[in-house]
């Protein structure tokens, strides 16, 4: 009982048992500089050997800082789930913030109670800046994010908050481009696409890629709309055959869709790639798991991820920040 009891040690503890000033302990767990690396040493020393944790309630009142980041997914909660992309991008921002000490919140903003929940947490002081992920335009959330003054970095440009917004993002066109191009490299003459949603960077751009390339070939009936999950895919993939039952090749804009669409093609005994190439977007782990495995374009995700974070800590420094946006790459596989 004696030890579950026992007082939590504090900044005076250290300085005791390091021999040096309460002063120079604040100095080094506040890495304010000023402090002689012997100094440095017993005070860590002495931490370890304490027990002692920073308060961080007391130091934020002292520095205005949470110490936490909140990431904001604007889709319904399965998505979380389903998509292995956000798992991705969760990893990579938890371990980056965490060698700056910080936290990572995650919150869903993908209905109105969501999006009202974001915005008090943000009014409301509770965290230092905010990652926006899967960002749709004209979503009312945006404005609110920018009425509160919290830092905010997007991965993947926010359409129409460009200049407003920075961001990190693979560079959706110029993938969209790379894979149509092999498509008809490849003498494929009937080739749909499936996109994402258009008020998402990845569903305008990666359609202004496909018809950059195909032009007046790339007709209203060849293009199909989905939203980003497996489920969407398949229907979609359903729909572009009845516009067009003799396609053969079709461009997805994900991965995710992209296993839905092979379920609509197996079923009705399409054989992938003879019948139709199936190329996607991402180079997630399911284009590996698919049967056959996708064609698909990769972006970078993790760096992508980790240039989001650096962006995030530099407006937290309060630097300039330049967006970013970072090459992808066409991977064949057996299914075009």
């Amino acid at each position: 009982m004696k030890d579950l009891t026992r007082k939590r040690p504090t900044i005076n503890d250290v300085a005791e048992a390091s021999g040096v000033s309460r002063g120079t302990v604040s100095r080094v767990l506040n890495e304010k500089g000023n402090v002689s690396l012997a100094a440095e040493t017993a005070v860590r020393r002495a931490v370890a050997e304490t027990g002692y944790v920073v308060n961080r309630a007391a130091r934020s009142l002292k520095t205005s800082r949470t110490g936490s980041i909140v990431m904001v997914l604007s889709e319904p909660q399965e998505r979380l789930f389903e998509d292995p992309n956000f798992s991705v991008l969760m990893r990579v921002a938890t371990n980056q913030l965490a060698d700056r000490d910080m936290s990572l919140v995650l919150m869903i903003a993908g209905d109105d109670g969501g999006r009202d929940r974001v915005a008090r947490y943000l009014r409301g002081g509770h965290a230092d800046g905010a990652l926006l992920i899967s960002s749709h335009a004209g979503d009312p959330l945006l404005e609110a994010i920018e009425h509160s003054g919290v830092p905010t970095v997007a991965c993947g440009a926010v359409l129409g908050r460009e200049s407003v917004i920075p961001y990190a993002a693979a560079d959706d066109r110029g993938g969209a481009r790379a894979m149509t191009e092999y498509l008809v490299e490849q003498g494929r003459r009937r080739i749909g696409m499936i996109t994402g949603p258009l008020d998402t960077p990845g569903g305008s751009l990666r359609l202004e890629g496909f018809t950059g390339v195909l032009g007046r070939r790339a007709t209203k009936r060849m293009v199909v709309h989905g939203d980003y999950t497996q489920a969407g895919g398949e229907a979609a993939m359903r729909k572009l055959l009845a516009n067009v039952p003799d396609l053969d090749a079709v461009f997805i804009a994900s991965d995710l869709m992209a296993a839905g669409a092979l379920q609509a093609l197996h079923a009705t005994g399409r054989r992938v790639p003879g019948d139709v190439a199936v190329a996607g977007f991402d180079d997630s782990a399911i284009a590996t798991a698919t049967r056959p495995m996708l064609t698909t374009v990769r972006q970078p995700l993790a760096k992508v991820a980790e240039e989001t974070v650096r962006l995030l800590i530099a407006l937290l420094d309060e630097r300039e920040v330049e967006s970013v946006v970072l090459p992808t790459e066409l991977i064949v596989r057996d299914s075009a």
